[in-house]
């Protein structure tokens, strides 16, 4: 079932995604090689809290993981796609970095994601992130009321087949509220057209997945939670929480 947020609700869920950002604005400003990934965690750890918010990530365990979850940031190096658990590891030069976040304040929910290179970046790498963001805003473009769910997959699915990236088929975007996760499901490709109607105060969490090589395929880590590329290239990640609104799509995981 989806629920339809009003605008003061809308409103609320925008001050638990601005700590989301104000996170990851942390997170990124702390960066650098020979930082850990432990360590970048520690930093989003003491925004939440200075903002008197929780995290949804943190001992968060859906069907699929066998394990809760061990942090309040997914830290994804490289070939991790998405859901990497942050580790003693420590960033290395050229480093491509997706750091997903979350925040519960006041009973509503905020996530959003970023992606990054750590010291001398590779020109492809900087394509594949700006790719990521740019498939993440066309997918933005078509959350209006009267379109459907259809057309936000569209839009990131052809931005990203056109660069010539695959996309990892059964991760995607998903409704947003009192929870992390709600109704719908938003996929990261599809047909326009199709799908459940866009109506005033829905609020979708929006996030492409690239993978470099070009290839769908992924493989599930040890941890439990990592995915990973199959074929070793690197991947990218971005996301926002949107609402939609009769005065057009509305992010409210921004400063």
């Amino acid at each position: 079932m989806v629920e339809l947020k009003t605008d003061t609700q809308i409103d609320a869920m925008r001050e638990a995604g601005r700590v989301v950002a104000q996170a990851l604005t942390a997170v990124r400003d702390h960066a650098a090689v020979g930082v850990s990934l432990l360590e970048l965690d520690e930093v989003a750890r003491e925004v939440l809290d200075k903002a008197g918010a929780g995290s949804p990530f943190l001992h968060y365990q859906p069907t699929f993981a066998t394990t809760p979850f061990p942090a309040v940031i997914c830290a994804s190096v490289n070939d991790a796609i998405v859901h990497g658990i942050p580790t003693a590891d420590r960033l290395r030069d050229g480093d491509l970095v997706s750091i997903d976040c979350g925040a519960l304040l006041d009973g509503w929910a905020g996530d959003s994601a970023i992606s990054f290179v750590v010291g001398r970046a590779r020109p492809e790498d900087v394509t594949l992130v700006e790719t990521a963001e740019r498939a993440l805003a066309a997918g933005i473009g078509a959350a209006v009321v009267g379109n459907r769910i259809g057309d936000i997959a569209h839009a990131v699915g052809r931005l990203c087949r056109t660069a010539g990236y695959g996309i990892p088929q059964d991760f995607g975007g998903h409704g947003i509220g009192r929870r992390m996760h709600e109704d719908p499901g938003v996929p990261n490709e599809g047909r326009q057209g199709r799908g459940m109607v866009l109506r005033h105060g829905m609020v979708l969490a929006i996030e492409p997945m690239l993978i470099g090589g070009g290839k769908d395929d992924y493989h599930e880590a040890p941890d439990g939670w990592t995915l990973r590329t199959n074929d070793g290239s690197r991947a990218a990640h971005a996301e926002h929480t949107v609402a939609i609104t009769d005065a057009g799509p509305r992010i409210l995981t921004t400063l």
